[in-house]
């Protein structure tokens, strides 16, 4: 899941892993931008490089958990395209699914819990997404999620039912 900060990717992610497992089966992990920056990335800082580093790293942990029959769910930001594109090609074309969480730089600044925007409009954060450093909006993701215009439950529903079209939950 790619989108800006505070679009909902963690939320909406502990919400597909709950119906996942609950209504599928499934084994889920999710691997939040929080939690694996606590460990694994903890070293890493917000330049571009450091991101770039980051994003591979989440991505060689998802290819491992994938080979063992568990579906890893990935939240981060994910900014640049490129990224995505190598994630894309580390995991496997057949595994990848790039969901996109759709909602504007606006109303994820209301929500911003931890004024992270105002800091960085303050310049007391720099390469703040959006807001210093542009977001690589996805140019052809395989799902859209509008958290603006559903509601989180709905948004849950959507993407579980685009998953049988890439081979998942099909059976």
């Amino acid at each position: 899941m790619t989108g800006l900060p505070t679009s909902g990717k963690s939320t909406l992610s502990a919400l597909l892993k709950i119906k996942l497992e609950q209504d599928f089966g499934r084994f889920v992990e999710v691997l939040g931008e929080d939690e694996i920056r606590k460990g694994l990335s903890k070293d890493l800082g917000m330049s571009r490089a450091d991101t770039e580093e980051h994003t591979r790293g989440v991505t060689f942990v998802a290819k491992l958990l994938s080979r063992k029959w568990v579906m890893p769910i990935v939240a981060l930001i994910s900014l640049y395209r490129t990224s995505r594109a190598e994630a894309r090609d580390t995991i496997g074309q057949d595994k990848f699914i790039e969901v996109y969480i759709k909602v504007s730089l606006s109303t994820c600044e209301e929500k911003d819990p931890k004024g992270l925007c105002g800091r960085a409009r303050r310049r007391e954060i720099i390469d703040m997404t959006e807001v210093q450093d542009p977001y690589g909006k996805p140019l052809n993701p395989d799902i859209v999620v509008d958290t603006e215009g559903s509601s989180l439950e709905d948004s849950v529903v959507s993407v579980v039912k685009e998953l049988p079209k890439f081979g998942h939950l099909a059976g």
